[in-house]
Formats: structure tokens, C-alpha cells, sequence
């Protein structure tokens, strides 16, 4: 199976995993959604065939599997919607500074086949505006994340630590939203951001959502890379 497939295949399905064993408070589904994130993670090197790779594999399966009368499990899933949103808005957020080409501009000058200082001045700020709203939208949503984490019940960390909050939402609740509404938000974002990038720069060279995407992905995994540091 192609790496990439692999990993988007991985990606989608942590959500919905994690979201079931948070809702069912089923450890054994808990160790499944960490050990989806430890695939992820690895899935390179385990298509190359590392041995070091299926070592550190089989060691978190049998981590995971002797944790799951513990309350360790449950702690671990309130971090992903955590660090995840922080750890992309922070892939924004730095390309912010000064002397830096924001990373929607990386991409749009990528789509364009031309260097970022060669966009358009109009297209340059509104690049820039984008990057500065993704990396504000998905470091709000770690944030909110983090707050439900805090105050959920049953196995919010708050009473993990045996300190009943004052203010309180479900477990389903806080699973509901950190590991499926968050997504649709940012999902949302990306196709509203598409239709209004059409309408204000109807020029560009985009027929339609499908080949929007279509251009991305054809962009290929050694300009993401290069984008990405």
C-alpha cells in the first residue's frame, strides 16, 4: 500500500476510534486509538522495513495492552486534541516572523509555479492574512480541547487527579468535540476559505474543489517536506 494512502487512511480513522473508546470508556479501543498514533508516526519506516521501527511497535502494543486497567489510558487520549492542533498551529504561527514566507504563501507560490516573491501583492497579503487566521483557528481549538479536558467526566484530568471541577461537561461531550466537531471546523475553514479565494481572485488557475485538491496533493511529498521546515 502506498505510504501516503496509508497514512491518510491511519489519519481518518484515529477520530473516530478514540471518539468510540472515550464515549464506551472501552480500554482496549483507548490502547487501538494510541496505537493508531504510534502507526502514523512510524508508518515510513515500517514500509522500509526498519527493524528499530517494529521493535518500538511491538514494545507500545504490549505497553498499551498491560496499561489498560490503569488510568493512564484515558489521560493519554486528552492529549492529542491537544498537542496535534498546537503542534500545526506552531507549523503556522513561525512562519510569521519577520524575514520569514508565511506558509500559505510556500503553498500558493507553489500552486502557481512561481517563487513567493513573485505573487501578487494582493495575493501576498492575503496569504499571509490566511496563515495568520489558521494558525489563531487551530491553536484556539487546542485550547478548547485542553478546558474540556479538564473539566470532563468521568476521565477528565481534573478527576483523574481527584479534584472534582466545579463546572463540568460529559465525557461524550468533550469526545464529541475534540475528536470529531474540531475536525469538521477546520474542514469547514478550508472549503469557505476555497470559495472566497475564488470569488476574490477569480483568475487563478483552479477550475474547481476537486482539481483544487487535486493540484495540492500533485505537489508532491518532497515540496510539502521542503514547506514543512
Amino acid at each position: 500500500m502506498n505510504v501516503a494512502l496509508a497514512r491518510l487512511l491511519l489519519g481518518a480513522a484515529y477520530p473516530f476510534i478514540a471518539h468510540a473508546a472515550s464515549t464506551l470508556r472501552d480500554p482496549a479501543l483507548a490502547a487501538l486509538a494510541l496505537l493508531d498514533i504510534v502507526l502514523i508516526l512510524l508508518v515510513v519506516p515500517l514500509a522500509r522495513g526498519r527493524a528499530w521501527a517494529v521493535a518500538v511497535v511491538a514494545a507500545c502494543m504490549a505497553a498499551l495492552w498491560l496499561a489498560q486497567d490503569s488510568r493512564v489510558l484515558p489521560v493519554l487520549l486528552l492529549l492529542p486534541p491537544v498537542l496535534f492542533p498546537w503542534l500545526v498551529a506552531w507549523f503556522f504561527a513561525r512562519t510569521l516572523r519577520a524575514g520569514q514566507v508565511p506558509l500559505i504563501s510556500r503553498i500558493v507560490a507553489g500552486l502557481e509555479q512561481c517563487a513567493p516573491a513573485e505573487l501578487a501583492p494582493a495575493l501576498v497579503s492575503y496569504t499571509r492574512g490566511l496563515t495568520r487566521l489558521w494558525a489563531g483557528l487551530l491553536g484556539t481549538i487546542g485550547l478548547a480541547n485542553l478546558l474540556l479536558g479538564l473539566i470532563a467526566v468521568p476521565d477528565g484530568l481534573l478527576m483523574q487527579l481527584g479534584y472534582p471541577p466545579p463546572v463540568t461537561v460529559s465525557q461524550a461531550a468533550w469526545s464529541w468535540f475534540a475528536n470529531l466537531i474540531d475536525y469538521g471546523l477546520a474542514g469547514m475553514l478550508f472549503a469557505v476559505e476555497y470559495l472566497v479565494r475564488l470569488r476574490l481572485f477569480p483568475d487563478r488557475p483552479y477550475r474547481n474543489f476537486p482539481d483544487f485538491v487535486r493540484r495540492l496533493g500533485a505537489l508532491g511529498p518532497a515540496f510539502w517536506r521542503d514547506v514543512m521546515r
